[in-house]
């Protein structure tokens, strides 16, 4: 392990501090099991600073400089043997069989969302030795198989039309974007939007007439109507009006630490009676606690304890940035201006904490997912149950979308 992981693992195991026996079972447990994050992001490589910096003297946009910046992000390792080494590296550390792929900006923009799409696929049109680009709950069993990992792609929005002609032009573009391999859309980022409110918005109004026939059309195209970033009120009209299971997939519970982000047991409820998840997030600031991998491991057990073990994953939203990043962007420190945010991006003032210890969030870094595993044998939780939340719990929802569509 290169000096990033080592180190993240080694903060893991200070927090945990796990027996022998424990730490060894629950190694050969993650290895012997499908292991698919809910939501997250595959590992990513530095951006090229000097590459930027001559596109800042060519005089380009701050959104030439932000699509530049991404694709550098998600696909430099592709060509380069030192960043494939790593991120070869940062995967098989993480022992993850499939990441439910951020593939598609919070946007409700067509062309905005598919950004993210063209370079996840090149990547794994790229890397067929390591990759594999999942369609279908089998193409995930059988990447287990061979030994390889693979990406299940989530946009953090539902792709329309903003013609404003009829409802069912609207909506055209999510049959379209299940075609591209999308199987997954946030119904809302933190902000309002045609479809409902967002999680940031304080009128909590719920879902829009629109918004369930949005939900009928993701039902018959089989993609999973995610309410992660959505509205309390919203998700519970989401769970009433979806005719299959619907998902929180990167949250946590209000019980134990109250955050608009998190979500409360009558939303939980609602979530889980479509036979959906709340998947469990390696965030701090929505953990509470001292934001480390216990935090992490007591909001499942929150889980287990009240909704079962059946109706809980763990979606990291996070991934291995390259230990090269931190030095490809201080070289362009006071060189460009930051752009304001776009509205779906606009967070509620004191929506983070940063007075985190740092071995505590080193604890929660996407190479430790063994470790995760781990703590939940040291836990208690069976192994049948341990493999229902690192897995088998998102494989059974994307079975079961997809035969309902």
């Amino acid at each position: 392990m290169n000096s990033k992981i080592e180190h993240a693992r080694e903060c893991a195991l200070d927090v945990l501090k796990p027996s022998k026996k424990d730490l060894e079972h629950g190694l050969e447990l993650h290895k012997n099991s499908i292991v698919f994050d809910s939501y997250g992001f595959s590992p990513t490589s530095p951006i090229d600073a000097d590459i930027i910096k001559k596109a800042i003297e060519d005089g380009a946009s701050p959104n030439e400089l932000k699509d530049l910046r991404e694709e550098m992000i998600m696909t430099r390792h592709v060509n380069n043997p030192e960043l494939y080494n790593e991120y070869k590296e940062a995967w098989e550390a993480s022992g993850v069989t499939c990441v439910f792929q951020n593939a598609g900006e919070e946007s409700n923009d067509p062309m905005q969302i598919i950004k993210r799409f063209a370079h996840f696929s090149y990547v794994a049109d790229m890397l067929k030795d390591k990759l594999n680009r999942a369609v279908t709950p089998e193409d995930v069993e059988q990447t287990k198989k061979e030994g390889k990992s693979c990406l299940y792609f989530s946009s953090n929005g539902v792709p329309l039309a903003h013609k404003f002609a009829n409802p069912i032009e609207e909506m055209g573009y999510i049959r379209l974007f299940f075609q591209l391999g999308c199987r997954m859309m946030h119904m809302t980022y933190n902000r309002r939007n045609l479809i409902g409110d967002g999680c940031a918005e304080t009128a909590n109004s719920g879902l829009s007439d629109f918004g369930k026939m949005v939900v009928a059309e993701m039902n018959r195209a089989g993609v999973i109507c995610d309410v992660a970033h959505t509205g309390w009120q919203t998700c519970i009209d989401v769970a009433k009006a979806s005719s299959a299971p619907v998902v929180s997939s990167h949250s946590t519970c209000c019980a134990l630490k109250h955050h608009f982000r998190a979500k409360p047991d009558n939303v939980i409820k609602a979530i889980v009676e479509t036979g959906g998840y709340n998947g469990i997030c390696c965030i701090p600031s929505f953990l509470g606690g001292k934001g480390n991998i216990n935090a992490l491991l007591d909001h499942i057990d929150y889980m287990v304890k009240n909704f079962g073990a059946d109706y809980v994953t763990i979606g990291t939203d996070a991934g291995y940035s390259s230990m090269k990043c931190e030095a490809e962007y201080k070289k362009l420190e006071g060189l460009a201006a930051k752009p304001r945010a776009r509205w779906e991006a606009l967070w509620p003032e004191g929506s983070f904490s940063y007075d985190f210890d740092e071995k505590d969030t080193q604890s929660l870094s996407w190479t430790n997912w063994p470790l995760f595993t781990v703590g939940l044998v040291q836990r208690g939780h069976s192994d049948e149950d341990i493999r229902k939340i690192i897995g088998g719990n998102v494989m059974r929802v994307i079975k079961a979308v997809l035969k309902k569509s």
